[in-house]
């Protein structure tokens, strides 16, 4: 069912969804939330369709709130959707003038009583979330780094205005990346000496797990650049080589362990609201999130010598055999050299001796 609003009140609206919810015979609402969604005009049938797939594994209300502030007249237009393959309830909001720049005079009304709200910034997000006037209503607030422009994403601020709730989807992406790597060094432990993070360029992914990995390894974490797409490699040098998560597709990814053969892994990348799902079904504190913004910052103001790798780190104790053993072959080559000169001119008169004494007994049988 659509209910069209135009030049509304927030009163209004929730008389609507009451009227809808009556109509298609479900008056209880059974929701586990409110989804506030902060976007613009270009982007929020996206948005709305992602929030609804999560809406399938938790039925929420969703708010899609369009701002567009102006010096034209205030005004809320709205349209109400119950059913329709809806899980729950969706209201698209259009905040016109004045109106725009107080959003939460409309939302908070409307907002489900005694519910977790969980504010998303399809777009990117605020500078601090916290601190913004919708921000302030969630108990979760979700922004999108890799939604915008990597100069404009100030981790900095980001850290410093850290409040508990806040998380990013670049950061919400690692979650596999991460069990994956916490659980090899929970089968195989053993001393790292180094790590490194191949990527696109620019993905604030790579940023967030170079980072997480420094934080827990306390080790120094190298970024390279690869073709993408996203996160493409996570290796770990230890002293018996390797241990490497690769995924060039965007797909399956191939885990390798030093001694072990190697390991095909389901590694997709995740739809829009497959990650929003996850962070619905966590509401608490992300104290690891936040302790990573922070190590984020300290990298920022590492010299770039700091955040490389060297050779010796990389490096295993087979490796460095192999190589002192080349270097012994290599300061005895000149003996080795001589040496073998001086077989091939013995061979060569073995030779040469050999074809002479042919011909002479080619000489007495002709004669004979």
């Amino acid at each position: 069912m659509i209910i069209d609003l135009t030049d509304t009140t927030s009163s209004e609206i929730a008389s609507a969804l009451l009227k809808a919810r009556r109509n298609a015979g479900s008056p209880a609402m059974g929701m586990v939330g409110t989804i506030v969604v902060v976007v613009d005009e270009a982007s929020h049938h996206d948005a709305m369709k992602a929030a609804n797939e999560a809406g399938r594994e938790h039925p929420s209300r969703v708010l899609v709130a369009i701002l567009r502030p102006g010096r034209g007249a205030s005004g809320l237009d709205a349209e109400v959707r119950v059913g329709e393959g809806i899980p729950g309830e969706a209201v698209l909001l259009r905040l016109h003038g004045e109106l725009a720049k107080v959003p939460e005079s409309v939302i908070t009304p409307l907002l489900l009583p005694d519910s977790p709200v969980i504010v998303w910034w399809p777009g990117g997000g605020p500078r601090v979330p916290a601190e913004d006037p919708l921000g302030r209503l969630g108990r979760r607030r979700v922004t999108d780094a890799a939604a915008t422009r990597r100069a404009s994403v100030d981790y900095n601020a980001r850290a410093e205005g850290y409040a508990p709730g806040d998380t990013d989807f670049a950061w919400t992406r690692l979650t596999p990346w991460r069990a994956l790597m916490a659980a090899a060094l929970d089968q195989y432990p053993t001393k790292v000496t180094g790590a490194e993070v191949a990527a696109a360029k620019g993905n604030p992914s790579a940023d967030l797990m170079a980072a997480w990995l420094q934080s827990r390894l306390k080790v120094p974490v190298e970024q390279r650049n690869s073709r993408g797409p996203g996160v493409t490699a996570v290796r770990l040098f230890t002293p018996s080589g390797p241990i490497a998560l690769t995924r060039p597709d965007g797909a399956i990814a191939t885990f390798s362990v030093p001694g072990q053969p190697d390991r095909p892994v389901a590694l997709k990348r995740r739809t829009t609201s497959e990650l929003l799902s996850e962070e619905l079904r966590r509401l608490d504190p992300d104290d690891v999130y936040a302790r990573t913004l922070a190590t984020m910052v300290e990298r920022d103001a590492l010299p770039d010598d700091a955040k490389k790798v060297g050779d010796t780190a990389r490096k295993s104790t087979a490796a460095k055999v192999t190589a002192a053993g080349k270097k012994v072959v290599a300061a005895k080559k000149p003996e080795l050299v001589k040496k073998t000169a001086a077989q091939k001119s013995a061979a060569k008169k073995t030779v040469a001796k050999k074809t002479v004494a042919k011909k002479a007994v080619a000489k007495k049988a002709a004669k004979r």
